[in-house]
């Protein structure tokens, strides 16, 4: 930095951030763990910034649009600082626990599994969709394995705003030139202003950084040779076109480098014969349904499974995760399906009904390495647990069901979910109502401005295919799934 730091061990920030000690430091800034006064436990990461006093109404707004902010794989920013005497600022956000996905690969000897790799970027290629639709585009541009954090459960969190900034279309050039040298595109050195194609060139660097062990960031002659293998060999044209040096010819928005994602992966996929509508099923990328009740007894186990085996029915390789430790459906379950006598657990958490892997009692990291696996659906069931863990892969699931009462009288149990989470973008959640009427269906459609509010017909043996049910699963999962049949298995018969 620049100037000294005005922070020590137990100075206090804004009257209520205690610092702790120093998590790192770099260019004109400087990360400290913080203790929160007002909630013992909770700790903060403090950045302290020098900035110029002359620039500084720039910096509160840039403050206020990170503060405005909000996704799962981004750290929340809660509180923003300023002592204009001395240029310092200072933002306080999420703490997170973990190394970079630099410091992991220099611990893997610049090595990261070739099955991650793929949905890594579409992970940072969806938070990359989110900064750049927003009203106000948000340019990135500093992504590199320093500002990747990796959390003890496998998850990636993008860090560091230092350098962000707000998309303006009237200027030609940025003001500042800011960048990692190797991962920032070329504009960013002075021949143009950066947009949402910086960031995809920076993601291009990072992919190739990855696929290279660590070599190469940039594309030279002969960097072909240095890519891994085993990799999948539809990257390569596609990392190529992301670190293109005009910007015009790279793709035009992470949504575009997504299809392409999924459409190259597909085309790899398909076989001599094969129709490329079948061969799309065989994606290598993994979904994940995450089914979250409002309510004890709303219903959210009987939905998961009946929503599981629908999926099978129709995609094959689905699990069904029970993500509680100390739930007890999926062990009565595996006690029938197994014949284990009653309260004698199984030594395994898997078990397998009709093509539907189960696991109960698991855990994030379980749901972790599941991802890399060769799942086609992943479905969570939640529970009615809205503990900080769930609630995240809740958030971050592609396909979010609420399950929960259409009685008039519990109608506001859902209304209540949808408010305490209104900071959270909704638009992918979907609303599953038990044995509800049309009218209560159209009231809470009303009620949460939002279309995908379905009700669910009695369904008394979720494992069995039931053509209302498929009827409701087909409009909810439209143009996702083809249908296939499979031969069903009778839970009620069984016990019988």
């Amino acid at each position: 930095m620049m100037q000294p730091s005005r922070l020590e061990f137990g100075s206090i920030v804004g009257e209520r951030y205690r610092i702790i000690r120093t998590l790192g430091s770099g260019g004109m800034s400087r990360v400290f763990m913080a203790e929160d006064l007002k909630l013992p436990g909770k700790h903060w990461a403090v950045k302290e910034s020098i900035a110029d006093p002359k620039i500084m109404k720039i910096v509160r707004t840039e403050a206020e649009m990170l503060i405005s902010l909000s996704h799962p794989r981004l750290p929340r920013i809660v509180d923003f600082f300023e002592y204009p005497p001395s240029g310092a600022v200072y933002l306080v956000m999420d703490y997170i626990e973990g190394i970079t996905l630099e410091a992991y690969m220099r611990g893997y000897q610049g090595y990261i599994p070739q099955e991650q790799i793929i949905p890594l970027a579409l992970q940072v290629l969806d938070v990359l969709d989110y900064l750049h639709t927003r009203q106000l585009p948000v340019i990135y541009r500093d992504l590199k394995p320093a500002n990747i954090m990796l959390t003890p459960e496998m998850e990636f969190k993008l860090i560091d705003f230092g350098i962000a900034r707000s998309y303006k279309s009237e200027l030609d050039q940025d003001t500042i030139k800011l960048g990692t040298v190797g991962f920032a595109a070329p504009e960013q050195y002075g021949t143009g202003q950066t947009d949402a194609r910086s960031d995809l060139y920076s993601l291009g660097a990072l992919l190739l950084y990855l696929c290279t062990g660590g070599k190469y960031s940039e594309w030279t002659a002969g960097v072909e040779g240095y890519i891994r293998g085993e990799l999948p060999r539809h990257l390569i044209p596609i990392i190529r076109k992301l670190l293109r040096h005009h910007p015009e010819e790279r793709f035009q928005s992470a949504e575009e480098v997504i299809e392409e994602l999924r459409r190259s992966a597909d085309f790899q996929s398909a076989q001599p014969g094969k129709s490329m509508s079948n061969a799309s099923m065989d994606y290598a990328g993994t979904r994940v349904v995450a089914v979250l009740g409002v309510s004890s007894g709303s219903g959210a186990t009987h939905t998961a499974i009946a929503v599981s085996h629908y999926l099978a029915r129709r995609t094959h390789s689905v699990a069904l995760v029970e993500l509680h430790s100390t739930a007890k459906a999926f062990a009565r379950l595996q006690e029938v399906v197994e014949g284990i006598p009653v309260g004698q657990a199984s030594s395994s958490r898997r078990f397998e009904v009709d093509g539907v892997h189960y696991w109960r009692q698991t855990s994030r990291a379980d749901v972790i390495s599941l991802l890399g696996g060769s799942y086609r659906f992943i479905v969570l069931d939640l529970g009615n647990g809205q503990d900080n863990e769930r609630l995240e892969e809740f958030l971050r699931a592609d396909y979010p069901l609420v399950v929960g009462s259409g009685a008039e009288w519990r109608v506001q149990d859902i209304t209540g979910l949808a408010r305490s989470l209104q900071r959270h973008p909704q638009h992918k959640w979907n609303y599953c109502l038990p044995l509800a009427s049309s009218e209560a269906v159209r009231r809470l459609r009303k009620e949460l401005e939002h279309d995908k509010v379905f009700a669910l017909p009695l369904h008394s043996d979720p494992f069995e295919q039931d053509d209302e049910m498929d009827q409701v699963l087909d409009e909810l999962f439209r143009g996702v799934i083809t249908d296939t049949r499979k031969k069903r298995f009778g839970f009620l018969k069984r016990q019988h």
